[in-house]
């Protein structure tokens, strides 16, 4: 669901309030539904799928036998609750929904951009507990942080659009895909509303008209719904020219309809297995089963630390009065009390000195001997434990598997070369580009390999790769991209920078009398060539032809090489988790072949090409 999808969904589900929260359900690691009694005893039941969709549907999948644990978070803080507002945060993909109860109000968040989340807060939007933790660059999804979203409003008037438009330097089309989240087919609509060309420039387009044409979609969504299914999706009004499959009173319904409803769930059949099939099977729930258990510790340290004090203040009065009582009598004062830590104490081993202790709705056992840090070292030591388990699965997992004698199209892996240590891209026209990654290897690149007829090329800005072009290229726009994507242009956040070249014979480490010049840094006498307003854009992509491996560059570059491919411009995600972004996507492309490719398809090669700073993945292919 696009933030218009969602604007509309918002607009429809306000007019059904008021509501009374029921149980919540926890299907998958992704999908939940919620129960909801209306006025005059109706019943409705909502869908959500994180990072894709939220709709009310007509039946929820059968509850699970045993609810999950989050689930059960949410019933205790929701159930019974009245929900006061169903509301989106500016165009965005994120539906806020406000909860009253004994006297406290609820936020819960359901995000779905990219692998989205649901999270609950308090009044102020202090997070109480996220479904997924997560640290972004600008922003902690993490209990007892605060809730911030940077959100876009919808421009209330011309004079508000029109310096978005201006300052986008994509086509009219993509910059309303974009800058307006309205996504690809509503920003198509408004074109074709405003009779505006998709492809035409944004800084040149008549602001009036398409402000005009944003004005009347959002108008469309909140008041003049006519929701139908049409060849191309679920849509709150018919776009463009196209004939509607099936129309529909409500937009709910209509998603409801889209997207798989609850009694269409079914678990398929399983199939007849060879036996080579049930081993691999068998390992598959071993490992899921370690996997567990490694969230499970792992969880259960984060938890100790977590309430530090309020663990250390059990531990420290059980062991003072372990010193002078026996456990039984210790055990008898804490069933007869009725205060909160005693209550917490849910069981006692008076044999091993240890105790069973409720840490946040996890029940953690404890030796009160020892310290909180050797207790969260056992722990430890046991997710540690049950990785090395996993790994020795895995590696089994892969001696089962059996290489045909005769491989047709085997594609020659990527054969080291010089150049791959450095920063490196070719042109779309061949010409090999090598930079630095630091200012070590800025100063090793000039030094050695920096030759007659090669071209010196630097980002306008301080801090950045040093480029060296091996050759003559015609394709020098390639070249400018590549350089100011790896400098701090991008660790700055900016969309476009300067960029010059020079010949190796205007490059020296000689500075002049009285100055000085650092690792890395180098002086550039004579006239520069300079190259103005550069758009910065990394693509990253599998190269399968002649050589598999990863490739990272100029985006042209990248796309003339990649089967598939990711483009990043400068955003908020750490250089890591970009990189592990990239890596479910390209696997996701090639399915079950990625698992031939993995030696060369893994966070580590893809790594190598992010840029340093934040990123966004703004398209796939």
């Amino acid at each position: 669901m696009s933030g218009l999808d969602i604007h509309a969904m918002v607009s429809e589900a306000q007019g059904f309030l008021p509501f009374w929260v029921g149980k919540t359900y926890q299907y998958d690691t992704g999908m939940f539904g919620i129960r909801l009694n209306g006025e005059d005893k109706q019943k409705f039941s909502l869908i959500i799928e994180i990072g894709k969709r939220v709709h009310f549907t007509s039946s929820l999948p059968a509850a699970t036998a045993n609810p999950s644990g989050y689930s059960m978070f949410l019933r205790k803080y929701c159930n019974g609750g009245r929900v006061l507002g169903i509301s989106q945060p500016g165009i965005e993909r994120v539906v806020d929904i406000e909860i009253g109860k004994s006297g406290k109000r609820f936020h819960l968040i359901i995000e779905l951009f990219d692998e989205g989340n649901i999270i609950l807060t308090d009044g102020d939007y202090t997070i109480i507990q996220p479904l997924k933790k997560h640290r972004f660059k600008d922003r902690s999804i993490f209990a007892d942080e605060p809730y911030t979203l940077a959100t876009h409003t919808a421009p209330a008037s011309v004079e508000e659009f029109t310096p978005i438009l201006q300052a986008s330097d994509a086509d009219t089309v993509r910059t309303l895909a974009t800058q307006f989240l309205m996504g690809g087919k509503f920003a198509e609509e408004a074109c074709r509303i405003a009779d505006v060309s998709r492809s035409e420039p944004a800084v040149t387009a008549p602001a009036d008209q398409l402000f005009a044409a944003y004005q009347t979609i959002l108008k469309r969504t909140e008041e003049e719904r006519s929701p139908c299914i049409t060849k191309s999706g679920c849509w709150p009004f018919i776009l463009g020219n196209e004939s509607a499959v099936e129309t529909f009173t409500t937009f709910h319904e209509a998603l409801d309809q889209y997207y798989p409803r609850g009694k269409e769930l079914v678990t398929p059949p399983k199939p007849k297995l060879t036996r080579e099939e049930n081993i691999r099977l068998r390992q598959l729930d071993a490992i899921a089963s370690f996997e567990k258990k490694i969230k499970r510790y792992e969880v259960i340290v984060d938890a100790i630390y977590t309430h530090y004090p309020f663990v250390q203040e059990i531990l420290t009065t059980l062991k003072s009065a372990s010193a002078t009582s026996s456990w039984q009598d210790i055990e008898k004062i804490l069933k007869a009390s009725k205060s909160d830590v005693a209550s917490a104490i849910k069981r006692i081993y008076p044999a091993e000195g240890a105790i069973d202790l409720d840490i946040d709705g996890k029940i953690v056992k404890l030796f009160v001997e020892e310290s909180i840090e050797a207790n969260a070292e056992r722990y430890y030591e046991l997710a540690k434990k049950f990785k090395r388990k996993r790994t020795g699965a895995f590696a089994a997992m892969e001696r089962m598997v059996i290489i045909p004698k005769k491989q047709k199209n085997v594609i020659p892996l990527r054969k080291k070369k010089w150049f791959h240590r450095f920063r490196w891209c070719y042109t779309s026209d061949g010409v090999l580009m090598v930079g630095g990654k630091d200012a070590g290897t800025n100063e090793e690149v000039v030094k050695k390999y920096l030759q007659g007829g090669d071209t010196f090329v630097h980002a306008d800005v301080h801090g950045g790769s040093v480029i060296i072009v091996k050759g003559d290229t015609e394709k020098n726009d390639e070249v400018a991209q590549f350089a100011v994507s790896y400098s701090n242009a991008w660790k700055n956040g900016n969309l476009t920078a300067d960029v010059y070249a020079a010949s190796p014979s205007q490059v020296s480490k000689t500075p002049e009398t009285g100055e000085y010049v650092s690792r890395g840094s180098f002086i550039v006498r004579g006239e520069r060539t300079y190259t103005r307003n550069v758009g910065l854009g990394v693509a990253i992509g599998l190269q399968v032809t002649p050589e598999l491996g990863v490739i990272g560059g100029p985006i042209d570059a990248v796309k003339s090489r990649a089967e598939h491919y990711v483009i990043l411009r400068p955003g908020r995600y750490e250089p890591n988790d970009v990189a592990k972004k990239i890596l479910r996507i390209l696997r996701d492309k090639y399915g079950d072949e990625w698992k031939s490719m993995k030696n060369v398809l893994n966070s580590e090669s893809i790594a190598a090409f992010v840029p340093p700073g934040g990123s966004d993945i703004t398209e796939e292919l």
